[in-house]
């Protein structure tokens, strides 16, 4: 469990130190306010739910299959960032998360066996041209690599704001139940108009009125 324990620390002390800048920052604050203790009462998954192969790439790489991968990948993907978002609760999709990983892995594994010339040197272009790996610089390392997919999978590039479009995801799994809205009875009715009304005993508070 000390790979849990870890990941479960890390994650408190993010919620702490959100906590602190929240008493400068109002808006920060109100996310915190949500913020429970965990107890006894709390079950958390076994380590052999949390160990799977994890994808051992360079940030380039991942940069240079990030189109084509989050196209492939995208059910998955969206899966997992529906369930993180309805359920709010990282223990209940370890399911799609590991849908993920398991399709990232397929997805360079297929560009290895038939690309892996062209995705190595796109990627080196990306890492070696520029400090923030800038695609504006391997524009033709890019368009090799792109012709391979195509030539081999035949998928291509996603058009260019393609992942900032608004889609409707499509999932098989059930959604959460909506918390039911607390009714609260009418409002006092006011005093009938021919209700009597003395003067104040004490005069009126609104003195500098009269």
């Amino acid at each position: 469990m000390g790979i849990c324990n870890d990941s479960y620390i890390s994650a408190a002390l993010v919620k702490i130190s959100c906590c602190v800048v929240g008493k400068r920052f109002r808006l920060i604050a109100q996310d915190c306010s949500a913020i429970m203790v965990i107890t006894n009462n709390t079950t958390l998954p076994e380590e052999s739910e949390l160990n799977v192969q994890e994808l051992n790439l360079s940030s380039a790489a991942l940069r240079a299959g990030s189109f084509h991968l989050g196209k492939q990948c995208e059910q998955a993907n969206n899966e997992f960032m529906l369930c993180r978002q309805e359920l709010d609760d990282p223990r209940a999709c370890l399911a799609e998360g590991r849908a993920v990983t398991s399709c990232a892995l397929d997805f360079f594994r297929k560009v290895k066996k038939t690309c892996h010339e062209e995705f190595t040197q796109y990627a080196t272009c990306l890492d070696k041209s520029s400090g923030t790996m800038a695609f504006s610089h391997c524009r033709k390392t890019q368009g090799v690599f792109d012709k391979c997919i195509k030539d081999n999978f035949d998928w291509d590039r996603p058009s260019y704001g393609y992942f900032s479009r608004a889609k409707i995801v499509k999932s098989a799994r059930e959604a959460p139940k909506k918390e039911e809205k607390v009714s609260y009875p009418d409002a006092t009715p006011g005093l009938p108009e021919d209700y009597p009304k003395p003067p104040a005993k004490y005069g009126s508070r609104f003195h500098w009125l009269e």
